[in-house]
């Protein structure tokens, strides 16, 4: 009789969770897969685009850089934090929304790590040649902005962990490419913020407990910037360790607060 009843529970728990799954994997398949190739190098990606697209009309686009942890070549993994963000609030911020893949063997940002204790040692060489990955992520948004439909002046950059240090160097490297951008838990070397663009927005989150990469990082990050003339605000969560970027998406002011930024020059 026991069994009986647990088998009766858990065939109707797969009923109620069941939907919830495939719909958000079926809302996850909004996300186009997609190859960006560059010689004998390849990018692979997804894009999400507005509902009801037309080629008439101009969009925004946010380019979004994932974490250590979603590295690969499955062009899937790129998708577990932040897609759900953008595909809930698809109807009220129409976009074209870019999610790359960086191989296993490469990163966003220019930088050596050591693993050998935590946190983790980061050494930071942002001012030498971009990777492989960042180099094919500035040659897909060249080819981007010159689309019709891309508004020019709405361009955004963001990412988390490894993702939020390749968009402190994609700034520095492509300073007059962004609008605005928002950094999760990253960090870079604070000279490269010299080259920042006067009066930038950027918004920099960080847990204040996270023991991998320490919210000294973007502290000092958001010090620079402004000492150079850029606007970095820095939001710490006092009890938050790595994984900063739930508490980040859940902030209501994110999406609002990036897409009325607009490129001045």
């Amino acid at each position: 009789m026991k069994n009986r009843v647990l088998y009766l529970g858990i065939l109707i728990a797969s009923f109620i969770i069941a939907p919830f799954c495939s719909a958000e994997a079926q809302s996850k398949m909004d996300f186009k897969k997609e190859h960006f190739i560059k010689g004998t190098d390849t990018l692979n990606y997804r894009i999400l685009f507005p509902k009801d697209f037309s080629e008439d009309k101009k969009y925004p686009v946010v380019l979004f850089l994932h974490g250590a942890g979603e590295r690969g070549n499955d062009n899937e993994s790129q998708l577990t934090h932040g897609s759900s963000l953008f595909l809930e609030n698809r109807e009220n911020f129409p976009a074209i929304v870019i999610f790359p893949q960086a191989p296993k063997d490469d990163y966003w940002a220019k930088v050596e790590v050591n693993r050998d204790a935590i946190p983790f040692q980061f050494d930071f060489k942002n001012e030498q040649p971009a990777t492989t990955s960042l180099k094919l992520v500035m040659d897909l948004m060249d080819e981007m902005v010159m689309k019709n439909f891309v508004n020019k002046d709405r361009i955004y950059v963001g990412g988390l962990s490894m993702g939020g240090m390749g968009t402190f160097e994609l700034i520095y490297k492509k300073p007059v490419l962004f609008a605005a951008a928002f950094a999760i838990c990253g960090g870079a070397n604070p000279e490269i913020a010299k080259e920042y663009p006067q009066g930038f927005n950027i918004w920099l989150f960080h847990g204040k407990k996270d023991d991998v990469v320490l919210p000294k990082y973007s502290e000092a990050m958001a010090r620079a910037i402004n000492h150079y003339g850029g606007n970095a605000k820095l939001s710490l969560y006092p009890e938050d360790n790595h994984n900063s970027w739930d508490s980040a998406f859940a902030e209501p002011n994110l999406l609002p607060w990036l897409f009325s930024q607009k490129r001045t020059e």
